[in-house]
């Protein structure tokens, strides 16, 4: 029995040995280990970012116009465009073949021939020189007569006004009168806007056939829906891309401003029409429909981040901080307004954090695919 006892006596303190103060844990890696201030950091090393172009700004509170974003139309002033009409009736024929919509001009150029020698009445402007021919003819008898008063005062004026409404009427082509017909040409220099008629044709007197414009100075109308009616007076400036590029236009860069705004709305539409004048850089088509950024009173310190800066994801727009010189961390943000450029962030941003504004795509894709080593730590 003692010896019984003896052996539960040593069991019993090998176990208090094991619960007492003297007795030490063994030692758990992951207590040194130390954590990570941004566990979502993404590693985008120096080399990457010269490869990528990765381009660092600054956030810096800056003024913001208020934009009311809408669409419009480039027009030509009054004066710059011309319709060249028929001044006969006939078939069209143009001077050049291959004319085509934008081919440039020169004033006096002459751009359409009609003729009517194959028609069945005839050409008209042959018909007018004969007519006047024989209007000259009698009225020169009737000259001979009246003097030697065989014919009276009133029988004369009579043949005379024939004569001169003869003479007029062929005046009014006789410059123009060619072996194939009656040819028709601009008064201005500038480019075809478009063809109203196809070769061919046949036209009568009056009918438009051809519109020539100058393209040197040209008129934007922005429809601004009737909701913006008590912001419309404060309206400054405005910025606008063309449907067939990606060029962000701007008036002051092209010695624009403001002409009008409508003070009601138009009859076909609820929009009112703001119009503005700007020089043709030579680039800008006359008709085009366009989008465009009205930029009325400035918000001050606003945060505004350049449209490169943002992605997108399922909807949610986000920026790239850069964290130090190889960290980079994926920032939700909320957007406002934008004026073709930049974009308003309305949260997610503050004044001095550093976004990368160029190469943010790549930046991205790296996030999907690097992983940050252990023991990477911020400067």
């Amino acid at each position: 029995m003692k010896i019984h006892g003896f052996l539960i006596f040593i069991v019993t303190m090998g176990l208090a040995g094991c619960h007492s103060g003297e007795h030490h844990h063994p030692h758990d890696a992951t207590e040194d280990l130390p954590e990570k201030e941004h566990p979502d950091e993404i590693l985008f090393t120096r080399q990457q970012a010269v490869t990528a172009g990765l381009k660092i700004q600054a956030v810096v509170p800056e003024t913001f116009a208020q934009v009311i974003k809408t669409s419009g139309q480039i027009q030509s002033p009054q004066g710059a465009e011309i319709i060249l009409a028929s001044t006969a009736d006939g078939m069209v024929a143009f001077a050049n073949a291959s004319i085509a919509d934008g081919m440039a001009v020169r004033a006096g150029e002459t751009i359409v021939t009609v003729s009517a020698g194959n028609l069945p009445g005839g050409d008209p402007a042959t018909q007018a020189k004969i007519a006047c021919d024989i209007a000259l003819k009698e009225y020169q008898r009737a000259e001979a007569l009246v003097k030697q008063q065989l014919l009276s005062v009133k029988d004369y004026e009579q043949i005379q006004s024939r004569y001169e409404m003869a003479k007029a009427a062929y005046d009014a082509q006789a410059s123009n009168i060619t072996p194939g017909g009656v040819k028709i040409a601009t008064p201005i220099s500038g480019f075809v806007r478009n063809r109203l008629v196809q070769q061919g044709e046949y036209v009568s007197v009056g009918q438009p056939l051809v519109t020539i414009s100058q393209n040197k100075r040209l008129q934007l109308r922005a429809d601004v829906p009737e909701k913006y009616f008590n912001t419309i007076r404060n309206i400054r400036s405005v910025h606008f891309k063309m449907p067939y590029g990606d060029t962000l236009y701007k008036l002051p860069e092209m010695n624009g401003r403001l002409l009008s705004f409508g003070k009601t709305a138009g009859l076909s539409s609820f929009c009112i029409p703001v119009t503005f004048e700007f020089d043709n850089t030579g680039d800008i088509l006359p008709g085009s429909f366009l989008e465009i950024y009205l930029l009325s009173e400035p918000q001050e310190q606003a945060i505004a981040v350049p449209f490169s800066a943002v992605t997108e994801e399922q909807g949610l727009y986000f920026v790239y901080l850069q964290l130090d010189e190889e960290g980079y961390k994926k920032q939700p943000v909320t957007l406002g307004r934008d004026d073709g450029e930049r974009v308003q962030v309305l949260s997610g941003l503050k004044a001095g954090d550093r976004i990368v504004t160029e190469g943010a795509c790549q930046v991205k894709l790296a996030a999907h695919t690097a992983v940050m080593p252990e023991g990477h730590t911020h400067h």
